[in-house]
């Protein structure tokens, strides 16, 4: 197919009928979901709330377990506003949280993003990637379990397709609640989350804005995306070459979904950024310009100059992007720019809250200036879905091992 033909399939499909699987658009989703094995229908939901806790002044949480592939399990914390405001006339946005290697929803990144924009007024949903967290065999954080994983091209294709699912079933979780408008979900990929994100984005159109920080710079045959880790990334990132110009088909069909920012720090070594700076984003804007026929709705970028590898959707630049796109309803463009920030490894430090050391760096995650001044302290038990001693009775149905034994058996 030309890039002639395939603008003008986008203009004909548009973002109404992204969803519609006999559209152009959905072809193409159609057939990213077979690659990655993602259901159609997607798995039953079946979302239980297992307990409600308050983490924070202003916020109240439910501690859920949903439903994903294999008819297997997924913890996850959700935060919201509390009391909840006036939803009389208008229901509250929602906010997703993809994690980057080793973090769950028990890193620093996810609780303070629950805190922050529960807070600004959305309903914010973290969970346990595969391999990690209550997730774990050994119910760890860090491990990078699914990386330990032997297997082939069809294995990779398959893990990756259990984190985008993961994902849609968490844009489920969100949609079907009273408080939430399901035409007003986001999410926040960094890391590895951004991969996963730029991924679901492209096939799960009732997500509405997107951000991916840590990534994002999908490039070409050979680069830094098809050589990085293989099963969640490398090989699955391989396996879509079918799509021709790779970056610029799956950012195109992000614009039929709709908003995205890709923010980063310039000086990012961990995912190549030096390297695919500006001038790459500006020319991966210009291709999906002309495969969309326009540049409307098209990925935005924006840069931190000479920071690194961070989850910079709780900085003040990115707040005010997802503040246009969602419409916080406690927060005003005015009130984020008067918020005060704290800079993170003075508030771990406080707290003794743990931080990787490979990204306990000034120019990493230690350096990071987020949003608020009064975010509390927690404890990894604080967010567990099941108190230690009953965690081992519903190991089976979140534990890697359990999905794997499973995946292989297909």
């Amino acid at each position: 197919m030309s890039l002639l033909q395939f603008a003008l399939l986008l203009s004909l499909a548009g973002a109404v009928q992204a969803a519609d699987t006999a559209s152009p658009i959905g072809s193409w989703r159609s057939q990213m979901c077979a690659n990655f094995f993602v259901g159609d229908p997607l798995p039953e939901l079946k979302v239980e709330t297992h307990r409600s806790f308050q983490p924070a002044p202003g916020v109240r949480a439910e501690a859920v377990t949903y439903g994903t592939q294999f008819g297997m399990r997924v913890p996850a914390v959700i935060y919201l506003p509390d009391p909840l405001p006036d939803m009389s006339k208008r229901k509250l946005p929602g906010f997703i949280v993809v994690n980057g290697h080793g973090g769950d929803k028990f890193s620093w990144y996810s609780f303070y993003t629950g805190i922050l924009y529960a807070r600004a007024g959305a309903v914010v949903l973290t969970y346990d990637p595969t391999g990690e967290g209550e997730r774990n065999p050994k119910r760890k954080s860090g491990s990078r379990a699914h990386d330990m994983i032997k297997g082939d091209a069809t294995l990779a294709r398959r893990q990756a397709g259990l984190m985008i699912t993961d994902v849609m079933q968490a844009v489920s979780c969100l949609a079907q609640r009273p408080e939430v408008d399901p035409q007003r979900i986001g999410a926040g990929g960094y890391s590895l989350g951004s991969f996963v994100l730029t991924l679901t984005g492209a096939m799960e159109p009732r997500l509405h804005a997107c951000v991916v920080a840590g990534g994002g710079n999908l490039d070409g045959t050979n680069g830094y995306w098809d050589t990085s880790k293989p099963m969640c990334q490398g090989l699955p990132y391989q396996s879509l070459q079918f799509l021709g110009d790779r970056a610029a088909v799956i950012y195109a069909m992000q614009a039929a979904r709709g908003p995205m920012l890709v923010y980063n720090g310039s000086a990012d070594e961990v995912v190549n950024m030096p390297l695919t700076g500006a001038p790459f984003f500006a020319d991966l804007q210009r291709r999906v310009t002309q495969l969309c026929g326009s540049g409307e709705g098209v990925f935005e970028y924006a840069f931190n100059e000479g920071t690194s590898h961070r989850p910079y959707f709780i900085t003040r630049p990115v707040a005010l992007w997802l503040n246009k796109q969602l419409a916080f309803p406690n927060w005003t463009e005015a009130g984020i720019q008067a918020l005060p920030v704290t800079r993170i490894g003075d508030w771990a430090a406080k707290h003794g809250i743990f931080m990787d050391k490979l990204y306990a760096t000034e120019d990493r995650e230690d350096g990071t200036p987020a949003l608020l001044n009064d975010v509390p302290g927690y404890t990894h038990e604080d967010l567990a879905v099941f108190p230690e001693a009953e965690w081992p009775r519903h190991r089976d149905e979140m534990s890697i091992e359990t999905w794997l034994s499973k995946a292989r058996a297909q």
